[in-house]
């Protein structure tokens, strides 16, 4: 039997694979029956960038008394006083390499999902073993920190490794996409938004006047390890000219040319793909 966020879950391990029943002493807020979820990555979803689609599913977020704030959006912290900090720089984070290079992840999936959202997970899951050494695998019994997906309230993960069980809240209305399932496991992995790079201010300008007032410190710069790579407009974790607009007028514009597109990624981009591998040095 495990315990985490309130919700009790029992792990019958087979092998490899394990069997995981739970329940939550939270009521389920999905709004409809599982049989009746709005359709994932339909048509209209497929039109809007990851940025959009996390925005979209975290407006109007209320969250339980158990979860995190959210910084940037969708970034979870332990406590206010890592708002203006960034923790995984300060106390390292990368998950472990084993002797054969690769880095296993475990992961367990919550059964609030039907079949169809749990392949949706787990396809953005295997998308890094193509590209990376990064190895997602079932959590197994003795494992002392893993990834536990569950649909919480809203989209988000904490920045890098965090040791135990590690909340990766994709939930069932807003964050079941190819492309938003890559942003938060990027995050998991270490990555922070694009926007916030520590270089940022060579690549684009940041319009504050335009920002929410109370949303302004989303725009702070960190200081990131940017892995010698140049500024990515396409980056998955770069956000959208009109992320926390208070007018409808943009709140970031790139510079030298204000015509560039950017934070219209539906997927991680080659940049992304080598800034891990160098990350991680696959």
């Amino acid at each position: 039997m495990y315990h985490h966020n309130n919700s009790f879950y029992l792990l019958i391990t087979k092998k490899k694979n394990p069997i995981i029943f739970g329940f939550s002493l939270f009521p389920c807020r999905c709004g409809r029956l599982q049989g009746d979820v709005a359709t994932a990555e339909d048509e209209t979803s497929r039109e809007l960038s990851v940025s959009e689609l996390l925005e979209r599913a975290n407006r109007d977020r209320n969250p339980d008394l158990d979860e995190p704030i959210l910084i940037g959006g969708d970034i979870a912290i332990k406590s206010e006083a890592e708002r203006n900090a960034d923790p995984c720089t300060a106390r390292g984070c990368l998950w472990n390499k084993w002797t054969d290079g690769k880095v296993y992840i475990p992961y367990f999936i919550a059964n609030q999902y039907s079949s169809r959202e749990q392949a949706i997970i787990i396809r953005g899951l295997e998308s890094f073993s193509s590209m990376s050494c990064i190895r997602f695998r079932p959590y197994q019994n003795g494992d002392y920190e893993w990834l536990s997906i569950e649909s919480r309230n809203g989209c988000y993960s904490s920045v890098g490794r965090q040791g135990g069980a590690q909340t990766v809240s994709l939930a069932r209305s807003g964050c079941l996409y190819h492309g938003t399932v890559q942003h938060e496991l990027l995050h998991a992995l270490g990555f922070n938004h694009e926007q916030t790079r520590s270089d940022r201010d060579n690549h684009i300008r940041v319009q504050w006047e335009n920002i929410i007032e109370d949303m302004k410190y989303n725009f702070n710069k960190i200081a990131t390890l940017n892995q010698g790579t140049s500024y990515d407009y396409g980056s998955v974790m770069q956000y959208h000219k009109y992320a926390f607009s208070k007018n409808n007028q943009p709140t970031m514009v790139p510079i030298p040319n204000s015509n560039v597109p950017f934070g219209q990624a539906t997927q991680m981009s080659q940049n992304d793909i080598d800034r891990l591998n160098r990350l991680y040095q696959c």
